[in-house]
């Protein structure tokens, strides 16, 4: 659940459960001058899925408005308040210039329906230096606004314009659901309840390995699923046959491995021969030459279910599986059906992983849906991000 708005009788208890670096200073939306008759600016992540319409040719419509809706209780609340709201997002990787596969229309379609009278503006990678982080287009950004919001959890570890440059020009404030996560995540690193289980899956290791050897000194069990495993089997000494994995991180998740902290790995998996000339098969630690592990097996994803079962805290973190493939999406869906008849209190980041549990009608069971994949992973790797440290600079944050 995602529901939450921190107040300023909330920073307490945000400050006492995450660490310092994280929330002393963040202000909050009570910490903005009045916005009634101003211009705000809400940076927004409305990076969403979007597909064909089926009942207008050539129509683009959002395929899943998950974070759009999370940034609905700031948009309705600075429009209640009175202030004039524009909202300002990136969609997809356009490089530097107008693209037609990523204008923002379909999704400004859709923020008219739930959050009449906000204005979006176009994307803002179409400009190079959104990415750039140019001050040029940060004035741009900034002209004729009164105030800064950022709403963009999932963006705010980019050091990017439209995260780190406002608050350097305007009263600035964190969003209810940015200040949210931070509030949650940062509960993850201080005082979390124990077993502390992570989940953690995904494709490339080279992304992962910092949080996972940050997890590995807080958590009691790591469990390691997706194409990532592959890379610590072979650091194991077994045979992963044509499956993915980072010849560069074998020696530092061997050394991960022999840290002392308890690891579990997929004991099975479920492979594909090249050029499928046979049906997927589920085969044990070693993968036969010519076949890809694509899955967690049955036994992999009973032993994770084992593991997520008796924790008090569980962070998962990335797909299990190729789950864009249903053939592989069977260890995605166990843990996610896991996750959410657990007792303990449960923190989902990363689009496929609440996917799939907005797709098995499960996310209302899960304790916390992080609209952050990476911001969420770097925030518990380093306990800051760009985004943070810019919001403690402006000149209404709240001083010690």
């Amino acid at each position: 659940m995602t529901s939450g708005s921190p107040t300023s009788g909330a920073r307490a208890a945000a400050s006492a459960r995450a660490p310092a670096s994280a929330t002393t200073g963040l202000p909050l939306l009570e910490d903005l001058p009045d916005v009634r008759g101003r211009r705000v600016l809400v940076r927004v992540d409305f990076n969403v899925p979007l597909e064909d319409d089926p009942d207008v040719p050539g129509v683009r419509r959002v395929a899943d408005d998950f974070r759009i809706r999370t940034a609905l209780p700031t948009l309705r609340l600075l429009l209640e308040r009175g202030a004039e709201v524009t909202a300002c997002s990136h969609l997809g990787r356009p490089k530097g210039a107008p693209d037609a596969r990523f204008d923002m229309a379909p999704v400004r379609a859709r923020l008219d329906e739930l959050a009449p009278g906000v204005t979006l503006l176009e994307n803002l990678r179409f400009s190079p230096g959104e990415t750039a982080n140019d001050p040029a287009f940060v004035d741009e950004l900034v002209s004729g606004q009164d105030a800064y919001v950022n709403e963009a959890f999932g963006a705010s570890h980019r050091a990017h314009a439209s995260i780190v440059g406002p608050p350097a020009r305007l009263p600035s404030a964190a969003g209810r659901e940015l200040a949210r996560e931070v509030e949650v995540l940062g509960g993850l690193v201080a005082s979390p309840a124990r077993p502390f289980v992570a989940v953690v899956g995904g494709a490339k290791i080279g992304d992962k390995l910092g949080v996972l050897e940050a997890l590995a000194k807080r958590v009691d069990v790591l469990c390691v699923g997706g194409a990532m495993a592959f890379t610590f089997l072979l650091a194991t000494g077994h045979h992963v046959g044509d499956s993915l994995v980072d010849l560069e991180q074998v020696e530092s998740c061997a050394k991960l491995l022999a840290s002392g902290v308890e690891i579990v790995l997929p004991v099975d998996v479920v492979a594909l021969e090249s050029g499928e000339r046979s049906g997927p098969r589920v085969v044990g630690q070693d993968v036969p030459d010519g076949w890809q592990g694509l899955d967690i097996g049955p036994r992999t994803a009973a032993a994770f279910a084992g593991v997520v079962t008796e924790a008090a805290t569980i962070l998962w973190n990335g797909p299990l599986g190729v789950t864009e493939d249903e053939r592989f999406a069977a260890g995605t869906c166990s843990v996610a059906q896991a996750v959410a008849a657990s007792g303990g209190f449960s923190v989902v980041g990363g689009g496929d992983s609440v996917s799939a549990l907005r797709h098995l009608g499960l996310a209302d069971r899960v304790g916390f849906l992080s609209t952050g994949g990476g911001a969420s992973l770097e925030l518990l790797e380093k306990g800051d991000l760009p985004g943070l440290a810019a919001l403690r600079d402006a000149s209404n944050a709240p001083r010690p």
